[in-house]
């Protein structure tokens, strides 16, 4: 069975709170689809580092520039995140594409959000994705992307890291609950509120927070 039908037979299905699905009849393209949510995030901490090696080593930006341009890069990912989520992986499902790009990235997990190998992006798509990141803040910054990339990666690091611990664990007895909570929110009950998961602030700034009396 094609991927489209596969997309098109489990559009807007109930969430199962167990279980998997195969995504691909290759076994290769299928494994690539799936990841331990350690191995990518390793992978983009190295790149970060070597970046930013890089930024001082090669480059000589100098500390304070490069801490600038590094807390930025983290920050900066916050609207990053939000931005995906909301308009990449949520964008309108008017045509056969759209519902291909945002279940293959994204709808899989809300049908199947316990399936702990495709909570965080696998190594494929994180090193082609960050390959892009960094070429399109390059031609903006010019070297000064050797600084502020490492932060927006580091930035996704963490946000990934939340993300995995959301959906495989239970919440814990402390502050930190609210994140399941938010989180749960969006998935469970208003998947077109709540798009941030690190970070809160851009749902309240564009308004994508459910009412009160929802």
């Amino acid at each position: 069975m094609s991927l489209l039908l596969v997309m098109e037979l489990t559009h807007n299905k109930k969430i199962k709170s167990t279980g998997t699905k195969n995504l691909f009849e290759n076994p290769l393209l299928e494994k690539l689809t799936r990841s331990h949510f350690s191995l990518p995030l390793c992978i983009l901490a190295v790149i970060s580092i070597y970046l930013a090696y890089l930024a001082m080593g090669k480059f000589d930006i100098k500390i304070s520039i490069f801490s600038i341009l590094f807390i930025s890069g983290f920050f900066s990912w916050t609207l990053g995140e939000y931005f995906i989520h909301r308009f990449v992986f949520h964008m309108d499902d008017d045509k056969k594409w759209k519902r291909w790009i945002t279940y293959t990235f994204h709808g899989i997990h809300h049908e199947y959000p316990k399936d702990k190998d495709r909570i965080v992006m696998p190594p494929a798509g994180a090193i082609l994705i960050s390959s892009i990141i960094f070429a399109a803040f390059w031609l903006i910054m010019q070297n000064y992307a050797f600084a502020f990339v490492p932060g927006f990666l580091i930035g996704y690091l963490v946000y990934a890291f939340i993300h995995y611990a959301i959906h495989a664990y239970q919440p814990p007895k402390n502050f930190l609950k609210w994140l399941w909570i938010y989180h749960s929110i969006h998935h469970y009950k208003h998947p077109d509120k709540y798009f941030g998961v690190s970070s809160p602030i851009w749902d309240y700034v564009f308004n994508t927070v459910p009412k009160k009396n929802k």
